[in-house]
């Protein structure tokens, strides 16, 4: 196969750069670091090839190698921080929100913690008629919620200054014992996302997953939202893989990686 001309103006890569980018998209949050064999099955590339690109990816900071492991090189970060600077983080964040929308048919948005509040600061609104009221702005408690267990899960500092404080009842599902609470955010780290029907609006489900900043740090969460008639458990379970892929494009947007400590 032949390589295009680069300055030929037809618009088409080169070959090899066409194929370490998808030796890169190889990678993800979930599977951070891969074997020589996992970049094989990934891609699709002969095993000469894989060893070739990967050998000098490595040496130009592409990727860092660990024993037989290679993740995505530190110094790409660097470089990815430009594209970002002076770019306002919801500007990338809406696209995916809306993305995630069109897929599921319900409303996807961006929760912030704020001042012992949790804020919707980005929404991609669903189109059916019956919907549960949502917009930019509204803030909420951050003891209930699929949104607040992920943005209490990733912030230690926080989740005492909640803990500390009584929990009141907003439905009857809502978690009020500090030591629930405590539990419920240990496992949603643990699991990397959150799931609750009816804890802060009866009737109403949401499901939830972290997005990180280039240091590790929470940047937010993103939800999927909706009536429980539409929203059973089992539907969100199947949305799962849907919602910690936009997670993880969010995050990449952002120049982002996950905490070294899960």
């Amino acid at each position: 196969m032949a390589t295009a001309d680069p300055g030929s103006g037809n618009g088409q890569p080169l070959l090899v750069l066409g194929k370490i980018g998808e030796i890169l998209d190889a990678f993800s949050l979930s599977r951070p670091s891969l074997t020589l064999g996992e970049i094989r099955d990934a891609t699709g590339f002969p095993v000469s090839t894989v060893q070739r690109l990967v050998t000098n990816m490595v040496s130009l900071g592409f990727l860092d190698r660990q024993g037989d492991q290679v993740r995505v090189g530190v110094k790409m970060a660097y470089w990815a921080a430009p594209a970002v600077k002076g770019v306002d983080v919801l500007d990338l964040i809406v696209p995916v929100l809306r993305q995630l929308r069109d897929v599921t048919g319900e409303t996807a948005s961006f929760f912030r913690a704020e001042q012992g509040h949790r804020v919707c600061v980005a929404l991609a609104e669903t189109h059916h008629a019956l919907r549960r009221e949502m917009h930019v702005g509204k803030i909420m408690p951050l003891h209930a919620g699929s949104a607040s267990r992920v943005l209490l899960a990733w912030d230690d500092v926080l989740a005492k200054e909640i803990l500390a404080k009584p929990l009141g009842p907003i439905t009857d599902s809502t978690i009020t014992s500090a030591e629930e609470l405590a539990a419920a955010l240990k496992q949603t780290r643990a699991d990397g996302y959150a799931i609750t029907i009816g804890e802060r609006e009866q009737g109403a489900s949401g499901l939830s997953a972290p997005v990180f900043k280039a240091n590790g740090e929470l940047a937010g969460c993103i939800t999927i939202s909706g009536p429980t008639i539409r929203m059973p458990l089992d539907r969100c379970l199947d949305w799962l893989d849907l919602l910690i892929e936009a997670a993880e494009q969010a995050t990449r947007l952002l120049g982002g990686r996950f905490p070294t400590t899960m």
